[in-house]
């Protein structure tokens, strides 16, 4: 696959993670609910050096809205080097509502697969953002002798 020692990461530096987030259009935001952890896939778009996401009234805005950070963590593959790669934003979200910031953000490229209000648009400002690339392993690698065998089915 690769010439590098298995098991090899690459810490991304920040403008590498910044052209990985530019690519993506959907990621997976992390909040924290009640007493636990929740994650939802929102689609997203880089402007000026923060996220923004489009949403509507309910449990994802309030926890994203709330005192605790967020994170919101973006992967993918490249196919042609066979590596993995991995961004994660951590920081605060901020709903956009002064006139001119909605004026200027309206405008942005930001099409939510899901149909239905989602007239609400909320900021992540990253605190910190990082990332990493790394070769696949071969699937060899994971293969033991029992791989191939069969199990009785449960009664």
């Amino acid at each position: 696959m690769t010439d590098e020692p298995a098991g090899h990461v690459e810490e991304l530096s920040s403008s590498a993670c910044w052209e990985l987030l530019r690519t993506a259009r959907v990621g997976r935001l992390a909040v924290w609910v009640d007493d636990h952890p929740d994650i939802f896939p929102v689609n997203h778009i880089v402007d000026h050096g923060t996220l923004v996401f489009r949403t509507a009234e309910g449990t994802k805005l309030a926890a994203a809205l709330s005192e605790t950070p967020v994170a919101l963590e973006i992967d993918g593959y490249d196919e042609g080097a066979a590596k993995a790669w991995s961004v994660v934003v951590r920081g605060r979200a901020e709903q956009i509502q002064r006139p001119q910031e909605l004026m200027d953000t309206m405008d942005l490229p930001l099409l939510p697969w899901q149909a239905g209000r989602k007239g609400i648009l909320v900021r992540i400002v990253p605190e910190l953002v990082t990332g990493r690339r790394f070769p696949i392993a071969d699937p060899e690698v994971w293969r033991t002798p029992f791989s191939g065998v069969r199990r009785a089915p449960s009664e």
